[in-house]
């Protein structure tokens, strides 16, 4: 385990994650004029978290061990998997909780709520905030080369 984490791979790729939920919890603040701390622990949003920590994974192995290695296919294959789920699975999940949302809203405008929760909408991300989410996972591992 040390050997894992002392090879800066995993520290590159948790940086970029933290960065990105960092930029998240900024840009929160500055559009909703409120901090909110929860963001910085949260998924979906602006810049994908899981796309920063996946590219930088990715990219520390190709500098590491270059791209003709079994560990870079592996990784870049896992890249591919995670951006896909957020854009695709995880959005659309997200877009079929705002729909619910609604249609929970105008049976309820009226009477009591059936629950005082309603569903996580922000659980996938558009292309765009996986886009950012993958710079921020190509310009991180510079710094750990």
């Amino acid at each position: 385990m040390t050997e894992l984490i002392s090879s800066g791979i995993l520290i590159c790729a948790s940086v970029s994650w933290l960065i990105a939920q960092i930029f998240k919890t900024l840009i929160d603040w500055r559009l909703n004029r409120a901090f909110n701390v929860r963001k910085l622990f949260s998924n979906g949003g602006m810049p994908s978290a899981h796309t920063a920590f996946v590219v930088a994974l990715t990219m520390m192995v190709a500098f590491r061990e270059g791209v003709g290695a079994t560990s870079f296919a592996i990784a870049f294959a896992l890249t591919v998997i995670v951006i896909n789920d957020a854009v695709g699975v995880r959005y659309h999940t997200g877009e079929q909780g705002k729909v619910i949302n609604k249609i929970l809203h105008r049976m309820l405008v009226e009477g009591e709520p059936l629950t005082d929760e309603t569903l996580h909408e922000l659980v996938g991300h558009t292309p765009t905030e996986a886009f950012f989410g993958a710079v921020i996972g190509l310009i991180v591992p510079w710094f750990f080369r």
